[in-house]
């Protein structure tokens, strides 16, 4: 492809901020902003949605609910949507609960689990989901792709965050313990006949991958 038909920064900008977000979304961020972390952005937001309007995600299995950006964006696709999200930090979680109340979300459309993630990814039911969304330790990232495979059903989808993690993926210099995770990710995404996948320049970058069987 010719240099000058690569989609530049401001093109990459301008797409991250077309998806409309309402007062509950930025509720939902100033939440984030309190508490110290990094909720996905409106792109990757809308891109979940639209991923799991496609397939009709009933159930959705989350990991990083923060306070509950991702999750309001999921949970909006479809009236009929679940979400079971798992974090470490309970106090997240209590943001993210009222941040979907105050969405008018019913509560028994949403579970939230405090714990590890792969010690809760463990215990749910194989083939019980449409669609998991992983955004936890970046290190951990492999065996997020053991767990969701197990979990999600045949043609449901699996969407990474942060892919391209701070444009760390992209330069080969990077060798810190997440920029290697992710590439060993997107490596072995690649190789498996048995995923269909795509990697997304929206926001940090997203992996969305389908099982096909």
């Amino acid at each position: 492809m010719a240099e000058d038909s690569m989609i530049n920064a401001a093109s990459l900008a301008f797409a991250e901020g077309y998806p409309r977000e309402d007062a509950i979304l930025a509720e939902a961020r100033q939440r984030a902003t309190v508490v110290g972390v990094a909720p996905i952005g409106a792109g990757g937001g809308a891109t979940l949605a639209f991923l799991a309007a496609a397939v009709d995600a009933k159930a959705v299995v989350e990991v990083g609910t923060g306070t509950g950006v991702s999750g309001l964006w999921i949970l909006r696709a479809s009236t009929d949507t679940v979400l079971t999200s798992v974090d470490l930090e309970a106090e997240h979680q209590r943001h993210a609960r009222e941040v979907f109340t105050l969405a008018g979300i019913a509560p028994q459309r949403f579970r939230l689990i405090a714990g590890a993630a792969l010690d809760v990814m463990s215990r749910l039911a194989d083939g019980n989901y449409d669609l998991a969304f992983l955004d936890g330790d970046k290190v951990e990232y492999a065996e997020y792709l053991d767990e969701a495979v197990r979990l999600v059903r045949p043609g449901g989808l699996i969407c990474f965050d942060n892919a391209l993690w701070h444009d760390r993926v992209a330069d080969p210099a990077q060798r810190d313990p997440e920029t290697s995770a992710i590439r060993d990710l997107l490596q072995r995404v690649s190789d498996d006949e048995a995923l269909r996948a795509v990697l997304l320049p929206v926001g940090d970058g997203m992996l969305a991958v389908q099982k096909i069987a």
